[in-house]
This record gives C-alpha cells, sequence and structure tokens, in this order.
C-alpha cells in the first residue's frame, strides 16, 4: 500500500530535480544534566552505504549509544548513526543539529546534499544529522521484500470499490504491520517521536553542547516542538520550517494534506493558464479511467490509479517539478503511463532494477505508534463525501489512507495529537510556506501559539513548494540565517513575497 506520506523530507523532492506515550515531565533529563550520562563519539571516516555513498573527507560519522526503552535508562541499547561537518569558520558557535523529516528519512544520507544550501550556517556550526531510531542505520526496519511491495503496488487498490478491493485493501494492510513487527521485534514499541526528542538531547549532550541548536524541516517540526516540550530549558536557537500542524489528528492531518495537495495544484494549473476546477475535473476524470484500465509502460510494467496518484503528488512538492507534471499528465491522457509511473517510483524510492527504499517502512512504524486515533472502514467511509469535497483528486485516496496506515497494528497508538507546550524556552523560529502542499501554511500558526506566548514565532512566506529556507527567497534565509548566527528574533508575524 502507497500512502501519501504526511510529512515527507525537504530534500527528497528537490533532489529529484537536480539529479532525477512515554510522557516525562518538562525538563526531564532522565537523570542527566549538562553533559552528565553522555557518551564520547568517536568519530571516524564514512562509509559508503546502501542508501548513500561515501559523502567525502568533509565529513565524519559516528555511532552514539542510547536506551532501547526510555523507562529503563540502564537496559538494553541501540545505536543512532550520526554524521557530521565541522565548522569551517573560527567563531564557531557550537552544532547545529538537522532532522529532515519524513518520519523515516535519514539525516545521514540527506545532510551532505543540503551542506550547500546551508553553507552560511556552516561558517560557525558543525552541521550535524543522524538516522532516528528505526530509519536506516540506526536500527532501521524493513517489513518488506522489494517483490512482495511491487506486488502489492500492483494489485492493492488505495481507493477500493467493491467489498473484493477493501478486503484485499485490509488483508494488505495488516499483512504490512505483521512483517515490521517480526522485523522490528522489540523496538516496535519504541520508534515514537517521544523516543526520538530523548535521542536528541542524549546527543546534545555528547556533542558538548549546553543547549540544543536545531533545524527542523516537515516533520521535524513535529519532532523539535517535542523535544522543547520535555527539555524547554535545553532549547537554544531552533528554526521549523514546513511545519506540521501539532493541533492535527490523524483524520485532521489527512485533511489538511487534502486541502494543501489540492491547493498546489490548483497554483499549477494555473501557472498553465488553466482553470483549476476544470482542470482538476479532468484529472480525476483521467483517474477513474486509470481504476477502471491501468495504463501500459514502457517497462512492461503498468500504471494504477493509486501510482497515478502517487506520480501528481512528487513534482506539486516544488515549483521546479511542474513541467514534468505537465509532460507526465499529456502522455497520461494520451494513453501511455511511462512518465507518471517514473514519477511514482521516484516518490516510492523504487530502482529501476526494482529494489526500493524503506523510508516509508520506518514512517509507519513510528507514524503509527505516535497516532492513537485509527478510524475503521465505516468511520473512514462517512467521511469520503468530505474528503472528495476538498480535493477531487486527492480526497479520496487520503481518506481511504486513514482507514488502512495503521489498520490492525500490532502496537497501540500513544496519543491523538503531540504535546509541544514550552512554556519558558526561548524563542523557536516557525517558517510558514503559503503554498506548502504537504504541511500546509496554517500549521505553521498553530504550532507557535501551542509553544506558547513569548516562545513561537511566525515567518511567512508567500511562496510554492515545500519549505521555505532554501527555496529561493533571501528574505527568509536571511531571516533565519541571522536568527541562528547572531540571535537576532524577527517580529511576530513578519512576512516575505
Amino acid at each position: 500500500m502507497t500512502r501519501l506520506t504526511r510529512w515527507t523530507a525537504l530534500t527528497v523532492a528537490a533532489a529529484l530535480w537536480t539529479a532525477g506515550c512515554s510522557g516525562g515531565s518538562p525538563d526531564d533529563d532522565s537523570g542527566n544534566d549538562g553533559k552528565s550520562g553522555a557518551t564520547a563519539l568517536d568519530w571516524g571516516d564514512c562509509k559508503a552505504t546502501e542508501d548513500a555513498p561515501a559523502p567525502g573527507d568533509d565529513w565524519q560519522c559516528a555511532t552514539l549509544k542510547v536506551p532501547l526503552d526510555w523507562s529503563k535508562p540502564d537496559g538494553r541499547t541501540i545505536g543512532l548513526a550520526l554524521i557530521r561537518a565541522r565548522a569551517t569558520g573560527d567563531d564557531r558557535l557550537g552544532s547545529l543539529l538537522f532532522n529532515f523529516g519524513g518520519p523515516g528519512g535519514s539525516g545521514v544520507s540527506m545532510l551532505p546534499s543540503y551542506a550547500g544550501t546551508a553553507a552560511e550556517l556552516r561558517e560557525r556550526y558543525d552541521l550535524v544529522s543522524f538516522d532516528p531510531r528505526g530509519v536506516a542505520a540506526s536500527e532501521g526496519v524493513r517489513c518488506r521484500d522489494d517483490r512482495s511491495i511491487q506486488a502489492a503496488e500492483a494489485t492493492v487498490d488505495g481507493t477500493p470499490d467493491t467489498p473484493a478491493e477493501e478486503r484485499a485493501f485490509l488483508e494488505d494492510a495488516a499483512d504490512f504491520g505483521k512483517g515490521c513487527q517480526k522485523a522490528a521485534g522489540e523496538l516496535m514499541a519504541h520508534v515514537s517521536t517521544t523516543d526520538t526528542a530523548r535521542d536528541m538531547d542524549r546527543i546534545r549532550q555528547a556533542l558538548g553542547d549546553e543547549k540544543l541548536n536545531y533545524f527542523g524541516i516537515s516533520y521535524g517540526t513535529e519532532l523539535g516542538g517535542v523535544y522543547a516540550h520535555l527539555f524547554p530549558k535545553k532549547v537554544g536557537r531552533m528554526t521549523l520550517d514546513a511545519v506540521v500542524d501539532p493541533s492535527a489528528d490523524t483524520v485532521g492531518h489527512a485533511k489538511n494534506q487534502a486541502r494543501g495537495f489540492q491547493l498546489a495544484l490548483d497554483n499549477y494549473l494555473k501557472s498553465t493558464g488553466r482553470d483549476p476546477e476544470q482542470g482538476s475535473r479532468e484529472i480525476a476524470e483521467l483517474l477513474r479511467r486509470i481504476d477502471a484500465e491501468p495504463l501500459p509502460a514502457s517497462s512492461g510494467r503498468e500504471l494504477t490509479q493509486t501510482l497515478a496518484v502517487t506520480g501528481i503528488v512528487l513534482p506539486l512538492y516544488s515549483k521546479d517539478g511542474w513541467p514534468a507534471l505537465t509532460s507526465a499528465l499529456e502522455a497520461a491522457q494520451d494513453g501511455d503511463g511511462t512518465e507518471l509511473l517514473a514519477l511514482a517510483d521516484g516518490y516510492n524510492e523504487r530502482s529501476a532494477e526494482g529494489e526500493y527504499g524503506t523510508t516509508t517502512h520506518s514512517q509507519r512504524v513510528i507514524s503509527c505508534l505516535d497516532a492513537r486515533q485509527r478510524p475503521t472502514v465505516e468511520e473512514t467511509k462517512k467521511l469520503l463525501p468530505e474528503f472528495e469535497e476538498i480535493s477531487p483528486v486527492f480526497g479520496a485516496f487520503l481518506g481511504w489512507d486513514t482507514a488502512g496506515w495503521c489498520h490492525d497494528w500490532p502496537v497501540p497508538g500513544q496519543h491523538d495529537t503531540p504535546d509541544v507546550s514550552a512554556p519558558g524556552a526561548a524563542p523557536v523560529l516557525v517558517v510558514g510556506n503559503t503554498g506548502d502542499p504537504a504541511t500546509p501554511y496554517e500549521g505553521a500558526r498553530r504550532m507557535a501559539d501551542e509553544l506558547g506566548e513569548d516562545v513561537g514565532v511566525v515567518l511567512t512566506w508567500k511562496g510554492e513548494g515545500h519549505g521555505a529556507y532554501g527555496s529561493g527567497s533571501d528574505c527568509v534565509d536571511s531571516t533565519v540565517n541571522a536568527y541562528l548566527l547572531d540571535g537576532t528574533v524577527p517580529e511576530d508575524g513578519k512576512v516575505c513575497s
């Protein structure tokens, strides 16, 4: 089963166009303060992985041991993979820790490709990232083999229309969960956002920083908010970009994404001179035809309706992808699914050899452990008309996703919404983009409000694509840099256009 991921890393989409609850009380340091309890990091050369080649001589890698279960700090440990590039200037401020989203994105593989964007920040910070628990080199989870993934893509309908398709949809979801449980074992119950936020404080200690300087993108904004709630006095300079709405539950997030992707599609259609309402109807009709009869592709595979929706989604993450979407839609209207299938493969991390990445596997075990709300099929069917009214193109898919994503999941969810309240924390810069498809702009204001008065400070960019920093706005970049480098907090509500 393919999902329009709730919070996908900013760099995933960008790379395509350039290269092709264990709650705890606030400030609970689990018995550690400052650097006490920290494990010294043994930095060395980075080696190539399945996800990425070796990044080069500027980069160092290390492994940090953390408790599997934070309620048993002296129990079994797991290893977290870290990567860093040292500051290039003399006036070093410390470390700047990045999380690029997902959940399930590998910071170890993403940070080197993001370093050019963050070059000015690197003058005074060591740039640091990590693979969160359950991701890639940090006990990464693989729930299903490549052949089974491809078979599910070809046969499971993400918007089932018949009782037989519903059964296949739910059976596939339950089978995926069983595969995750078999692969993850005891780790399955210890990959929550709260667990990872506690890991980040251990990373802070191991880096020798008194406070955590942090840059979170997409899902990384929720992770940053949870960290600020748990450790408000340890918050240094924190930037949250492409902000997840912390007030939304499972259904609320799906509705937010339906609105966000539809808005991005409308803006794309306007850019081509087409009426958004008419253009959306034409695309929805194309998807109905593909549902009835999948389109052939040059590889010999077929473009199903679910893969077609995924292929439309990917280029909406960046305005640079809009020309590719135009070409792919035109080809599909002419009966050729090759280009949309290639876009879907990019989103699903499928190589030409048929090998798949595991970001969505990790994403699922993390998000399903986080989320308590799991709508039934009956509840979902009642919601579908509202989803379809929000978006004729993406609504049905995202509505059904609420029923399938964590169906019959082996472990219970921890909360309906995360607690990100952080009274007493230093100001947190919250950056929202009015055209963001995956994390709609409204989430930025809600994050700032929930962080608390005098904590959340909103910076708005009137732009397109997922995320704002490094996306072409000198105003955004200079404001973020001034905050992270000089501690200059902008006026709440500043707008960059």
